[in-house]
């Protein structure tokens, strides 16, 4: 699994992420391309399969992207002009995005400071006869306590939908996320498996699962690829106005071999990440998440640490910017929603939100990925070393 080259050379740029490509991956993907067959196929049906095993759910839609799947999810639960969303402000901007450009109102919730996921006492206070859904976050590969928001969303008759782009691979309570109702994984070349772009819907409710495979394909009553036909049957028509959002075959073979793959690749982020907590434990000022207790399995999607300037004299950017001249790539995930320039302006009442808006300014991503040696994660180690002695030399 690993690449002994990632470790070789501390002149070379250490990204980030990188994805997890082996020699079959891109064969697979040369085989799809002399087929004759690149759009919806075969293969995405494939690795619709392969979700719904993983997962443990009953139906599994490939599309292009996350952020498709939520605009779907929010088109078929028919959420408009006066509607309201609840979800944190601590995630990708894809999902408040799509609450606005269907005419609704983001209603964001604070999250725990340790962990960055929000819980169903956080939620249950923002929820009025508006409120049309409830999208809570897994985070960086842990699971947010996800029953008790479930059944908030019962009790109210709301929808719950599970943002689980980070948790491909994680267990909420022994069981992986996404089994008991619906969710949304994403495929993103950052993401522990990635079919260059891509998510996947997870669902158990039947007439969900049927509106999103008709809204994701021009609003046909079927696929662009019948199992009988080999093709689109001819009689097809168009039940209501849909979209563009279909996976080709071939986005869904490059994740194929990485999925079957997955536990294998998810163990080489849990061991560099235990590497990374071994480390930092000695070293002030540079504070990991915690890790919340009802996740029984952590994925490992993003290593986050803190960067407290009252401790370590250095703001969050400056710190960044000294692994980069170092050497090392790092992320921010994410800046809150609420703080950036539209969000601003269209809500400018929008509720303060101390627990997110604290880590905001403090969190970095270190580099993650399995191809990392035990000598790149030593180099991220002692470049943050370095980065705090000249801080404080300098100062």
């Amino acid at each position: 699994m690993q690449n002994a080259k990632a470790g070789e050379s501390q002149d070379e740029f250490l990204p980030f992420s990188k994805p997890c490509l082996l020699k079959e991956d891109i064969d697979a993907v040369t085989e799809v391309l002399q087929s004759g067959w690149i759009t919806t196929g075969r293969k995405c049906q494939e690795l619709e399969d392969i979700f719904r095993t993983t997962v443990g759910c009953k139906h599994a839609v490939a599309l292009t992207s996350a952020t498709a799947g939520m605009h779907l999810a929010v088109q078929a639960l028919e959420i408009g002009t006066g509607d309201e969303v609840i979800t944190p402000s601590m995630t990708w901007v894809s999902t408040a995005n799509m609450i606005v450009t269907s005419g609704a109102k983001p209603v964001f919730v604070d999250v725990d400071r340790d962990t960055l996921t929000t819980t169903a006492e956080q939620i249950e206070p923002l929820i009025t006869e508006r409120t049309k859904l409830i999208v809570p976050v897994h985070f960086a590969g842990a699971s947010v306590n996800l029953d008790p928001i479930l059944e908030l969303g019962k009790h109210h008759n709301i929808p719950v939908i599970e943002d689980a782009a980070h948790a491909l691979g994680t267990y909420y309570k022994n069981r992986h996320v996404g089994k008991r109702g619906t969710s949304i994984f994403s495929l993103h070349p950052i993401k522990n498996i990635t079919t260059g772009e891509g998510g996947i819907f997870c669902t158990n409710d039947d007439n969900l699962a049927e509106r999103i495979r008709r809204l994701k394909f021009h609003g046909l009553a079927v696929d662009a690829f019948d199992r009988k036909s080999q093709g689109r049957s001819p009689q097809a028509e168009v039940q209501e106005p849909g979209f563009k959002y279909n996976m080709p075959d071939l986005n869904a073979v490059l994740g194929l071999g990485q999925m079957r793959r997955l536990s294998q690749i998810n163990e080489q982020r849990a061991r560099i990440a235990a590497l990374y907590q071994e480390h930092l434990r000695d070293i002030d000022g540079i504070v990991p998440l915690g890790v919340p207790p009802h996740t029984s399995l952590h994925s490992w999607h993003l290593f986050i640490v803190r960067i407290m300037p009252e401790i370590t004299g250095l703001c969050r950017d400056d710190f960044m910017e000294s692994l980069k001249n170092k050497g090392i790539g790092t992320g921010i995930h994410f800046k809150a929603i609420h703080k950036q320039r539209y969000y601003r302006k269209v809500f400018p009442g929008l509720n303060h939100l101390g627990n997110t808006e604290w880590n905001s300014e403090r969190i970095c991503s270190l580099p993650l990925f399995p191809d990392m040696s035990d000598q790149d994660t030593d180099r991220v180690i002692n470049a943050i070393r370095e980065t705090l002695k000249q801080k404080v030399s300098i100062v």
